[in-house]
Formats: structure tokens, sequence, C-alpha cells
């Protein structure tokens, strides 16, 4: 556990956020939401298939 977070999003790319301070599962509060304001501002979505270029 280290505060870093990858995000991958299939036939787009991906993105890695480094942020020490943890929740308590352990996951980087900041990266967290970096990922969702990029993801929701790209309009991107892991449950939206054509979102991210899968058909």
């Amino acid at each position: 556990v280290g505060g870093g977070i990858v995000a991958v999003m299939p036939g787009k790319g991906a993105i890695a956020v480094f942020s020490p301070r943890l929740d308590d599962a352990g996951n980087s509060v900041k990266a967290q939401k970096v990922i969702e304001y990029v993801s929701k501002n790209l309009d991107y979505n892991l449950f939206t298939p054509g979102s991210v270029g899968l058909k």
C-alpha cells in the first residue's frame, strides 16, 4: 500500500496517480478523486463499453 492508483481505459490509454493520504481501505484519497474527475470530464465509463472504444 503506497498511495498509487493506475486506471486503464481499454482502447484509449491509462492514467497513473500518486498521493500518499490513504482511506480506511488503503486507497489513495486524492488519486481516486483525480481519476473520477478525469473519467467524468472525458466521458469514460467502465460500464458503458462504447465510451472506451469497445463494442
